[in-house]
């Protein structure tokens, strides 16, 4: 008896463990949809689709959303409906390869932020490539911050936050801070950071059999987009060819199963070496950006980040 319900329980766990698989599988295929451009050619319809995701995935009754202009440019604050901090606030940059992605598009990351966190979240829409290459979107990641500081906020008081190509912002940002010799961040946050794009780590070889979402010909078009007849070494364009001496904590996730692995590990490696505060999560068998599906190991990912804050805010 013992032994067929055992078995029985055994069968239970492989079908949900099976169902959970199919369930991730049909996830990453939706997002690997949103998500490249490469498989839409238009690419106003493509940044369509993807605030029509993020609207649906990122719509909560427990969040206000409020949208403020910043000398031109559109900006939202994401609030929890409660009782939450003030003194700190989360500067967030979005991806989307610097050529689509929006505040909207990014709801399903600042909203999850904006919970597990009890902080103020502010997105911000920069202009985005081709129309609007290098440096175009620096600047207005520069705007977005001294938009915070006129609100009196000071430095420390802001958590950088980025994902894909935001990622690669929030460094990028760091970085002209320090050579404007500006007071820094309180901490960095980077999920799947696009760190490099000369496209040097080993991972966009051994990873790309395997990465549900990204593949060369979309990183090649996006780099393109951006930064045509640039120095791709250029540390505001490949901030791991940047000096992080004195860099913020970090706190860096990303995904097994990605072709931009390298670029996470190559950071956190060089942070280690230079001093700096930095963590590194790989999630075993997770793809870019996860974080931004809805399921539960997307809201531990936000969960973690949240207590990577907490600790640097003490």
């Amino acid at each position: 008896m013992r032994g067929n319900m055992a078995l029985f329980d055994k069968s239970i766990n492989t079908l949900k463990k099976n169902k959970e698989q199919e369930q991730n599988q049909s996830l990453m295929k939706l997002i690997k949809r949103v998500h490249s451009v490469v498989e839409n050619t238009d690419i106003e319809k493509h940044r369509q689709s993807q605030d029509y995701f993020g609207a649906l995935l990122g719509n909560s009754k427990e969040m206000d959303i409020t949208s403020v202009d910043v000398e031109g440019m559109h900006g939202e604050w994401v609030r929890v409906n409660r009782v939450h901090m003030k003194k700190y606030v989360i500067l967030y940059c979005h991806g989307g390869g610097y050529s689509t992605g929006s505040c909207v598009y990014a709801r399903t990351l600042t909203t999850k932020l904006a919970c597990s966190t009890s902080m103020d979240v502010f997105c911000f829409d920069y202009r985005l490539a081709p129309e609007y290459p290098y440096p175009a979107a620096m600047e207005d990641a520069m705007k977005a911050w001294n938009y915070l500081m006129v609100l009196g906020y000071g430095a420390r008081d802001v958590i950088v936050i980025g994902d894909s190509a935001g990622g690669n912002m929030a460094l990028s940002l760091v970085v002209k801070l320090k050579e404007e010799e500006r007071l820094l961040p309180r901490g960095l946050v980077l999920l799947s950071p696009w760190t490099d794009l000369t496209a040097s780590g080993k991972t966009h070889e051994t990873r790309a059999e395997v990465d549900p979402v990204l593949d060369e010909e979309y990183l090649r078009q996006m780099t393109e987009n951006y930064a045509a007849g640039q120095d791709y070494e250029n540390p505001l364009i490949s901030p791991l060819f940047a000096d992080v001496t004195d860099f913020p904590p970090t706190y860096i996730q990303v995904g097994d199963n990605e072709v931009l692995l390298s670029d996470a590990t190559m950071l956190h490696k060089k942070m280690i070496k230079a001093n700096v505060p930095a963590r590194l999560d790989v999630y075993k068998g997770m793809w870019h950006v996860f974080q931004m599906s809805p399921f539960k190991t997307a809201y531990e990912a936000m969960d973690k980040c949240a207590e990577f804050i907490f600790d640097i805010c003490r």
